[in-house]
């Protein structure tokens, strides 16, 4: 038998070790977590008494083994991958997915569940408990506990299949960002670089350059591009050269749809399991199945909102392509304007607009200064403090540090910080993620810990790392997150935190971060130029602010591209009709887009979100709840931002309402005891600008 005492996996105390875990340990560990949680149900199954402590206890302690022994996994495939990893976590993904199928398959535990919810007891149950149950009971049913065998085991395969295509169409995600790149060597083609982007592009050379290759520098080259993020991005912006832009771009929206990496088959695939899936369970669509556990009620509220976002962003966004087709036309361009185009003029005529560049701006948000900008926005706001707390515990890489979060000199919280891009092992974007969830265990109370992963722009040489504002509100939105698991005061893991919040709310409190980015005292506070120390100025701070509604109608139509397509494949497309993914694309895009799609188009092998990630048919949920945190931060400003004591009580306020009960009751419930009434889409159109 394997000595499994040296098993990092499996040595439970404290926080995942890191440093000492490999793809070796992953099989014997996951092995090990099987073998203990069978044992715990089979127990569970055999006394099955209807009462909470003999049902949720059991139902607690293989939760807890998951979390120290498999959650540390799923986080490494995340941001330290490596073929070596994958094979291990892919090997012992079945046996896993069996399992948890088990558990919400279980008649004996259902009934329990059940015979819980029926009793007399019921009215003295706290509202955590009643949602506890109330979740079990239709996550159950989502399950597939009502099924027949026949058409159980047809549930179980379509599931099994469904984990290993999102893992399979992840990693070719990965895999296609990878192998991607341009070098370019003409000094010509860089006229227009901001000085980052050539450093960037430099650094990013010398990582992959060959032996016999000559060395970059970011004056000479050669540069390297990308498709990674803190790269493409910019080249789009800056790059003059048109041939170059097109290049990059048409590589960017056709990533993984070629060759083994190809993704197209994938998405059917995925599509067409899941419709199995909803129709096995009575439902009609995916979509139908997927809003059951959602805050809107039904799909028709969806397409409501789309109809109404919608409107009031079409003619804002045919303006928007007519200024910046003047603006080219101007500078002696006169064909229309392309798709690889639109960043780049869209950049020139932000500068001529509002006067400001991303690379102005980068200079005075220097990472470690916007950080204690953040950190000192939260203390004001929530009362907590946030502390240092590096080398307490292992990390996956050099960069990753470590925090404490404490009320006055309680620790209630902790937190890992992954702050920047390494597209050889980290997957692209930014996401929170629970490390641990608070709960009462028999050592005490377990503080809630998180994951706060970002892909900001990584140092260059000694210099300290430089953000652009977007990344900035980017980490004010991770930071949202990682607030609403970490100041929970629910001892109910299911319900605490994140846990149990109906996922078209659970962005509230990211996108309610993302406000304070305008807020004049919160900014200045996090500026200091990166060679003379000073704050950015204040006509500097007053162009942002000029420019946040900048393109609001492009922006929005871009968002409802991808969740009216998302939508739409997950209620009305037929996977095994004539018509591909492709197809519905372009239908949405005839509402929502100013230019036709291109051909070559197929974002939606690279669409993670939905096809490898928690929103299938729920992409909308980043406008639903952007009405949610919309209205919640107008509650700040019709008290008055600059009122310091009004603005510390609604913080109290939110802090005891929204963030405080996480999943114990329902979001509209919380959003009323914070607001006194029930959201106003007008505070999000009012807030974009386009408010007629």
């Amino acid at each position: 038998m394997t000595d499994l005492t040296d098993n990092p996996l499996l040595q439970n105390p404290g926080l995942p070790r890191f440093d000492q875990i490999t793809p070796e340990h992953i099989e014997p560990a996951v092995t090990q977590l099987i073998e203990a949680s069978n044992t715990i149900l089979n127990n569970l199954e055999t006394n099955a008494v209807p009462e909470w402590d003999a049902i949720f206890g059991p139902l607690d302690q293989m939760d807890q083994l998951f979390e120290k022994t498999w959650k540390p996994v799923g986080h490494l495939l995340s941001v330290n991958n490596s073929p070596e990893l994958r094979d291990a976590y892919e090997k012992v993904l079945p046996e896993l997915v069996q399992f948890g199928l088990r558990v919400r398959q279980s008649q004996p535990v259902y009934q329990a569940v059940k015979a819980i919810r029926e009793s007399n007891d019921w009215d003295s149950f706290s509202s955590a408990r009643k949602r506890i149950v109330e979740q079990k009971l239709l996550s159950a049913k989502l399950s597939g506990i009502g099924l027949e065998a026949e058409q159980k085991d047809q549930f179980n395969r379509n599931s099994q299949k469904l984990s290993q295509l999102a893992t399979e169409y992840s990693n070719h995600v990965l895999d296609a960002t990878k192998a991607y790149s341009l070098i370019i060597s003409k000094t010509d083609d860089t006229a227009g670089w901001p000085a980052s982007l050539k450093n960037l592009t430099s650094q990013s050379y010398n990582t992959t350059r060959e032996e016999n290759d000559p060395e970059s520098t970011p004056e000479k080259g050669p540069w390297k591009i990308t498709l990674d993020g803190p790269i493409i991005q910019p080249f789009g912006q800056h790059c003059q050269n048109q041939e170059l832009r097109k290049q990059t771009y048409c590589a960017y929206i056709s990533r993984a749809s070629q060759g083994d990496l190809d993704n197209t088959q994938l998405c059917n695939d995925i599509l067409q399991l899941r419709k199995q899936q909803a129709q096995l369970l009575g439902y009609s669509d995916y979509g139908q199945m997927s809003l059951a556990e959602k805050m809107a009620p039904d799909v028709a509220a969806v397409l409501e909102m789309f109809d109404t976002l919608q409107n009031a962003s079409t003619e804002p966004a045919k303006q928007d392509l007519i200024d910046i087709q003047q603006l080219a036309k101007e500078n002696g361009i006169a064909e229309p304007l392309k798709h690889w185009d639109i960043s780049f003029w869209t950049e020139r005529l932000r500068e001529q607009r509002y006067e400001v560049t991303d690379e102005t701006l980068r200079q005075y948000f220097q990472h470690e200064r916007v950080l204690q900008g953040l950190f000192d926005l939260i203390n004001r706001l929530f009362g907590v403090e946030v502390r240092p707390a590096d080398g307490e515990t292992s990390v996956w890489d050099s960069t990753v540090r470590f925090f404490h979060v404490y009320d006055q000199d309680q620790l209630i919280a902790g937190f890992y910080y992954d702050p920047y891009s390494r597209p050889e092992n980290k997957r692209g974007g930014a996401w929170m993620d629970d490390c641990q969830n608070r709960r009462n265990t028999d050592q005490g109370l377990q503080i809630p810990i998180a994951y706060l992963i970002c892909n900001s722009t990584p140092p260059v040489g000694d210099q300290q790392a430089l953000m652009t504002f977007r990344e900035v509100e980017t980490l004010f939105h991770e930071f949202g997150h990682g607030l609403h698991h970490m100041l929970s005061e629910v001892d109910e893991p299911d319900v605490s935190g994140v846990n149990g919040v109906e996922w078209d709310a659970v962005e509230l409190p990211s996108q309610f971060m993302e406000n304070w980015c305008y807020h004049k005292p919160t900014l200045l506070g996090m500026t200091a130029h990166i060679e003379t120390g000073e704050p950015l100025p204040d006509d500097l701070f007053q162009k942002i602010v000029a420019a946040r509604n900048y393109r609001a109608g492009s922006n929005t139509l871009r968002q409802l591209t991808l969740g009216m397509t998302d939508m739409l494949l997950h209620t009305e497309y037929d996977p095994q009709g004539k018509s591909s993914v492709f197809d519905v694309q372009r239908q949405v895009m005839e509402k929502t887009s100013v230019l036709p799609m291109l051909e070559e188009d197929r974002l939606l092998c690279s669409f993670q979100h939905i096809f490898a990630g928690g929103y299938a048919a729920g992409y909308y949920s980043y406008k639903w709840a952007e009405v949610l945190a919309a209205d919640a931060f107008a509650a700040f400003e019709e008290a008055g931002l600059d009122n310091e004591q009004t603005i510390q009580q609604i913080g109290k306020k939110l802090r005891e309402t929204i963030f405080a009960n996480g999943g114990s009751k329902h979001p509209m419930e919380l959003f009323k005891e914070f607001r006194g009434r029930e959201p106003d889409p007008q505070a999000l159109l009012k807030q974009c600008g386009l408010l007629k």
